[in-house]
């Protein structure tokens, strides 16, 4: 349970630095609790994205992630940042990235800043 919450500490935070840094991922709330609580349950539907359906994507796309020698993993991150996105926006919570290329860019970021403080948050399990 606490390797969950971790995890999803690390996915709030790590979209929450790529909401800061693009324009173009756009949060907006009146307040910052509301931001937080929006983050937080864009981080739960963004770990359910890539639990359920990264995989899939994965293994159908696998004879170009080989040909690729793994780069076209930036489009999938991409992909999956767009569906979270739109999830978000078919949820009504106030979380939209704008366009393929700031998906790709935000899921590179995403990546790294969430590999960042897997490193440094603590693992319960």
């Amino acid at each position: 349970m606490m390797n969950f919450v971790v995890k999803t500490i690390a996915n709030a935070g790590a979209l929450a630095v790529a909401v800061w840094l693009l324009d173009k991922i756009t949060l907006t709330g009146d307040s910052t609790g509301k931001k937080v609580g929006t983050l937080i349950i864009v981080a739960l539907l963004f770990g359910l994205v890539n639990f359920l359906v990264k995989p899939v994507v994965k293994l159908l796309s696998l004879p170009v992630l080989i040909l690729t020698l793994g780069l076209f993993t930036l489009v999938v991150n991409a992909l999956m940042l767009l569906l979270t996105s739109w999830l978000a926006d078919t949820l009504d919570l106030s979380f939209h990235v704008e366009g393929f290329w700031t998906a790709v860019l935000g899921g590179l970021i995403i990546s790294v800043v969430s590999w960042a403080l897997h490193v440094v948050l603590p693992d319960g399990d």
